[in-house]
Protein backbone atom coordinates (compact mmCIF):
# COMPACT_ATOMS: atom_id res chain seq x y z
CA UNK A 1 0.00 0.00 0.00
CA UNK A 2 1.45 3.70 -0.75
CA UNK A 3 2.33 6.20 2.14
CA UNK A 4 -0.67 8.29 1.06
CA UNK A 5 -3.21 5.85 0.89
CA UNK A 6 -2.11 4.62 4.19
CA UNK A 7 -2.75 8.30 5.41
CA UNK A 8 -5.92 8.72 3.94
CA UNK A 9 -7.42 5.66 5.18
CA UNK A 10 -5.75 6.62 8.69
CA UNK A 11 -7.67 10.00 8.70
CA UNK A 12 -10.78 9.00 7.08
CA UNK A 13 -11.61 6.31 9.97
CA UNK A 14 -10.91 8.84 12.79
CA UNK A 15 -12.69 11.69 11.28
CA UNK A 16 -9.48 13.12 11.33
CA UNK A 17 -9.56 16.47 8.46
CA UNK A 18 -5.91 17.93 7.43
CA UNK A 19 -5.19 19.87 4.88
CA UNK A 20 -1.24 19.08 3.27
CA UNK A 21 1.21 21.92 2.77
CA UNK A 22 4.55 21.97 1.69
CA UNK A 23 7.78 23.72 3.08
CA UNK A 24 11.87 23.43 2.06
CA UNK A 25 13.80 22.55 5.31
CA UNK A 26 17.33 23.53 5.56
CA UNK A 27 19.88 22.77 8.32
CA UNK A 28 23.54 24.52 9.67
CA UNK A 29 25.36 22.13 6.89
CA UNK A 30 23.20 23.70 3.59
CA UNK A 31 21.56 20.48 3.46
CA UNK A 32 18.02 20.95 1.98
CA UNK A 33 14.67 18.08 1.56
CA UNK A 34 11.82 19.45 0.79
CA UNK A 35 8.75 17.99 3.59
CA UNK A 36 4.56 17.18 2.43
CA UNK A 37 3.11 18.59 6.49
CA UNK A 38 0.17 17.00 7.12
CA UNK A 39 -1.27 20.21 9.16
CA UNK A 40 -4.11 19.68 11.89
CA UNK A 41 -6.57 22.42 13.46
CA UNK A 42 -5.19 21.83 16.09
CA UNK A 43 -3.16 19.49 18.59
CA UNK A 44 -5.78 17.31 19.84
CA UNK A 45 -5.73 16.19 16.13
CA UNK A 46 -2.22 15.75 15.32
CA UNK A 47 -1.43 13.78 18.13
CA UNK A 48 -2.73 10.67 17.06
CA UNK A 49 -1.31 11.00 13.44
CA UNK A 50 1.88 11.52 14.83
CA UNK A 51 2.16 8.90 17.65
CA UNK A 52 1.04 6.29 14.38
CA UNK A 53 3.23 7.79 11.55
CA UNK A 54 5.75 9.46 13.64
CA UNK A 55 7.42 12.83 12.34
CA UNK A 56 8.04 16.11 13.89
CA UNK A 57 6.04 19.08 15.21
CA UNK A 58 5.56 22.02 12.85
CA UNK A 59 4.02 25.36 14.14
CA UNK A 60 4.43 27.84 10.67
CA UNK A 61 4.43 31.29 13.26
CA UNK A 62 7.44 29.82 14.92
CA UNK A 63 9.48 27.61 12.15
CA UNK A 64 9.05 29.34 9.09
CA UNK A 65 10.87 32.85 8.75
CA UNK A 66 8.73 34.90 10.70
CA UNK A 67 5.76 33.46 9.81
CA UNK A 68 6.31 34.03 6.25
CA UNK A 69 3.84 31.90 3.88
CA UNK A 70 6.64 30.96 1.56
CA UNK A 71 9.41 30.83 4.19
CA UNK A 72 11.71 28.01 4.72
CA UNK A 73 12.18 25.67 8.26
CA UNK A 74 15.41 26.45 9.71
CA UNK A 75 16.46 23.71 11.09
CA UNK A 76 19.08 23.81 13.89
CA UNK A 77 19.59 20.26 14.72
CA UNK A 78 21.75 17.57 12.51
CA UNK A 79 20.05 16.23 9.14
CA UNK A 80 19.47 13.09 9.20
CA UNK A 81 17.43 11.48 6.32
CA UNK A 82 14.60 9.57 7.14
CA UNK A 83 14.00 6.89 4.98
CA UNK A 84 11.27 5.00 7.81
CA UNK A 85 8.52 6.98 9.80
CA UNK A 86 6.04 4.47 11.57
CA UNK A 87 4.24 2.15 8.65
CA UNK A 88 5.61 4.98 5.98
CA UNK A 89 8.74 3.89 3.69
CA UNK A 90 10.88 5.35 1.07
CA UNK A 91 10.37 3.28 -2.47
CA UNK A 92 13.84 1.35 -2.96
CA UNK A 93 14.12 2.98 -6.01
CA UNK A 94 14.19 6.59 -4.71
CA UNK A 95 17.16 5.45 -2.12
CA UNK A 96 20.35 6.30 -2.62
Amino acid sequence: MHNLTLIMEFCETRGLHHVTRHVTAVWPNAKQEHYRLHCFANLASAEPFRDHFGGVMFDPKRNRENGRARGAWHRKDEYKRILESGPLRVPEILRD
